[in-house]
């Protein structure tokens, strides 16, 4: 048997649906310019059905062909792909058995949008035909527009709410009444509508939930690539009953509403392992409530997917494996550092290494390392835990954060007899860190010594692959950032123009911008001798390191971002 398909127009004449004189006119249509498809023509001039040339297709590829009109398909499986990606690459998700998605597509030669819909999913893709009109009615049928179907669904549930149960599980009630309630029906509307808050935050890619109240409204807001976007919310009359509802997933004290409380909830939804981890905060008008979402299976902790250009991963890759001394990640919460630490972890973690962290909290597990979790009330402090642990002979110690003199001195002395030490600090830049130090009292002499560098980073959000298009910058804005015209001139920019895939903001994920100061001799007699700031950051640059504006510029050139988000996080730190 041949591996050659044979031609779309063979089979269709095999199957009696169009003539020979059929395939040459198509034929000469197509000679003469007509950009459609052979099967685009013969259902143009009537003579097949889309079903018809699905069918050939079928046969073209060797796939199965499907009927999508008398398929039950059920909601978790139309979850896993958003609705925008459906229209846009006319797709419809079926069914979902042992990790694998099987997904009806009427194209079997677009590759690029099964590669893209299994990078976003995160899991295998078996793709099947259908014809394209089906696929399209399929989406309507199954999908509605997203917001209006969560305001409908958090309306319905408001309703359903009595006010009975609103009591029940109100704070001011007794826990075992809640629990009991709780216990007695999963499908109570407080809990299927925390559940659809939570379920529709993973779905758009938020880090965060904030429930917030307000004197005469509830706010509820969904962090995204590190922007807060408002969504519908339910009435303020379900303030109490949500925030219960959630203290109790988090194992808090429901009674308790003058102090903040830390919980943490483990659940699995979209096929994915969730952590939550819960802050809530006593306000004005009620207690503000925080879940930070820690997804598992969407973390990946590789040192290439966190933005390096080519030539900083080779300089951060070689400082890792120094035998000794500290490295520093610097910069604000939520730029990044601890998912940089880890990734840098995960590269070290071989048989031959021990390594052990100490981590307030310890945000995700890896395997093959020793993870600590401070804990204040029963004395597992940084600097406890860290004495500890280096009787426990590590190679590699990550110490959640230099907080106070007495970690950061522990931190020098484990540098200082042989181990490789990770940690972080709260400075702007990387040159910050050394002076930070000193005026915590370390000795300028003790910081010389024991810094082998300070990465300092922020993270900025990508252009939308989706809806990504050129334009043209001004050349005095260009140049009026310090970049030269040789740099730019010719050169191809791009912006999101706002797509569904987006929320309509031209950006979608986020990468890092590093700013790697490596100690040399020159920088360390500065330091021994209380150089300032700015005199560190004059010869760091001089040495070659890029600030955080000149990595950003380089990655708006490259393509990645926009000239104004990397401004916009950027140039104040230069």
């Amino acid at each position: 048997m041949s591996d050659q398909r044979r031609f779309i127009g063979e089979i269709l004449l095999d199957m009696g649906c169009v003539s020979q004189e059929d395939i040459d006119r198509a034929l000469e249509m197509q000679m003469n310019g007509d950009a459609r498809k052979i099967g685009e023509i013969f259902v143009a001039e009537e003579l097949c059905t889309t079903s018809d040339i699905t069918a050939a297709l079928a046969e073209q590829f060797g796939m199965e062909m499907v009927d999508l009109e008398g398929l039950e398909i059920p909601p978790n499986v139309t979850d896993m792909v958003p609705e925008q990606v459906c229209r846009d690459n006319h797709v419809m998700p079926i069914d979902m058995f042992d990790g694998v998605l099987t997904l009806s597509i009427s194209d079997p030669l677009d590759l690029q949008s099964l590669d893209n819909i299994r990078f976003m999913i995160n899991c295998q893709v078996e793709p099947v035909l259908a014809p394209r009109d089906s696929i399209d009615r399929a989406i309507d049928a199954y999908y509605t527009d997203r917001s209006n179907k969560l305001k409908a669904e958090i309306d319905d549930l408001s309703q359903t709410l009595s006010q009975t149960e609103l009591e029940v599980v109100d704070a001011n009630a007794r826990r075992e009444e809640a629990e009991r309630w709780d216990a007695e029906d999963d499908d109570a509307p407080i809990i299927r509508l925390v559940h659809l808050l939570i379920q529709e935050a993973v779905k758009n890619r938020a880090s965060d939930i904030h429930i917030e109240p307000m004197m005469d409204r509830l706010r509820v807001r969904y962090r995204i690539d590190g922007v807060c976007y408002e969504v519908d919310a339910p009435q303020k009359r379900l303030q109490g009953a949500v925030i219960s509802r959630i203290k109790i997933m988090a194992d808090l004290h429901v009674e308790e509403k003058r102090r903040p409380q830390d919980g943490k909830i483990g659940m699995k939804m979209l096929n994915r392992d969730l952590d939550l981890r819960v802050s809530t905060l006593p306000a004005r008008h009620g207690e503000s409530v925080v879940m930070r979402i820690l997804d598992k299976k969407s973390v990946s902790f590789g040192l290439e997917e966190l933005g390096f250009m080519d030539s900083d991963i080779k300089i951060f890759r070689g400082l890792i494996r120094k035998p000794n001394g500290i490295i520093l990640i610097t910069g604000p919460t939520g730029s990044g550092k601890t998912t940089t630490l880890y990734s840098a972890l995960n590269e070290l973690n071989t048989a031959d290494r021990k390594i052990i962290t100490v981590e307030n909290p310890v945000e995700y597990t890896i395997g093959g390392i020793n993870q600590c979790q401070v804990n204040v009330e029963a004395g597992m402090t940084f600097q406890r835990a860290l004495r500890a642990m280096l009787r426990q002979a590590p190679n590699v110690i990550l110490v959640g954060e230099i907080r106070d003199k007495e970690t950061a001195d522990i931190a020098i002395q484990a540098a200082l007899t042989g181990h490789l030490v990770f940690s972080t600090l709260h400075t702007n830049d990387a040159p910050s860190a050394l002076t930070r130090l000193i005026d915590m009292g370390i000795a300028p002499f003790l910081v010389a010594s024991s810094i082998q560098a300070v990465q300092a980073q922020r993270l900025i959000r990508m252009i939308c692959p989706n809806c990504k298009g050129e334009y043209e910058e001004d050349p005095q804005r260009m140049l009026s950032v310090g970049l030269r015209e040789e740099q730019f001139k010719g050169r191809t920019l791009y912006r999101g123009q706002g797509c569904q895939q987006c929320n309509m903001v031209g950006f979608k994920g986020r990468k890092g911008i590093y700013e790697i100061m490596v100690m040399n001799s020159r920088i360390r007699d500065m330091c021994f001798n209380k150089a300032t700031t700015d005199a560190l950051r004059d010869q760091a640059r001089r040495d070659g390191m890029n600030t955080l504006l000149d990595d950003g510029l380089r990655k708006v050139l490259a393509g990645w971002t926009t000239l104004d988000e990397v401004l916009g996080e950027a140039k104040q730190y230069t």
